[in-house]
């Protein structure tokens, strides 16, 4: 990966260059505002940028959409009347004293019991992270069950959940894949494209044509549900 600067206009566009066995060029951007252009091997700096220069609307709506969205962003007291994602829903947190600790999700609502103080934030986000953790374990595998229906030829690998900065999932090897603990916040429909994505690497390693021609046979519209995952719950 080279970092590379582009200059369209007035403006200076920073980007991460990949270079890929692959056909056609393809723009990411990021939440964290990271550009990232997938080309192929043979393709010319020129060509890179005159692409990107025709993408720059595009570009610009997402650098200003992830611009809004961090602005709203802040960060969490784990106290009562917060908000937490759980399966692609909002649930508002409720903190109540007990003689032990435990969550449950109860009417729309979660519930944390805690031994503590009430608003011990540090003690209230270990019980929750804890439970996220636990349903992470729990959901993950029941939706690796359902996929894998897809992929009766494939031997089930080891599933592992393991937090990663950039990455939803991971192929490892033919024996071993990899979860993001955070895909607990996402839809189920977002969960089990990336687990299908990964499966799917079990077949054709590399990011080229078969792959995505696979991909699309596994899993219709894939696209939409992996621009949903990387807008809401980036």
């Amino acid at each position: 990966m080279m970092k590379k600067r582009c200059q369209y206009g007035k403006y200076y566009i920073d980007y991460s260059l990949v270079r890929a066995d692959r056909k056609t060029l393809k723009i990411t951007v990021y939440p964290t505002s990271e550009i990232v252009i997938t080309a192929p091997n043979k393709a010319s700096l020129e060509e890179v940028e005159a692409f990107i220069q025709r993408k720059w609307l595009w570009i610009h709506k997402q650098l200003c959409f992830f611009g809004k969205y961090k602005k709203k962003t802040y960060e969490k007291e784990y106290v009562s009347g917060e908000s937490f994602l759980y399966l692609g829903r909002q649930y508002k947190l409720l903190v109540r004293p007990g003689s032990t600790a435990q969550v449950k999700l109860q009417k729309g609502k979660l519930y944390l019991q805690t031994t503590g103080a009430v608003r011990d934030s540090a003690h209230n986000k270990k019980i929750l992270n804890k439970w996220f953790r636990a349903r992470a374990v729990f959901i993950f595998n029941q939706r690796m069950n359902i996929v894998s229906q897809n992929f009766r030829n494939t031997e089930m690998p080891e599933l592992c959940i393991q937090k990663m900065n950039k990455r939803w999932g991971s192929y490892v090897t033919n024996k071993k894949i990899i979860l993001n603990p955070i895909l607990i916040h996402a839809s189920k429909d977002c969960i089990d494209y990336v687990i299908t994505h990964e499966l799917c690497h079990f077949e054709q390693k590399r990011h080229d044509k078969h792959f995505y021609k696979l991909l699309n046979k596994k899993f219709l519209d894939w696209e939409k549900v992996k621009e949903k995952l990387e807008l809401r719950y980036s």
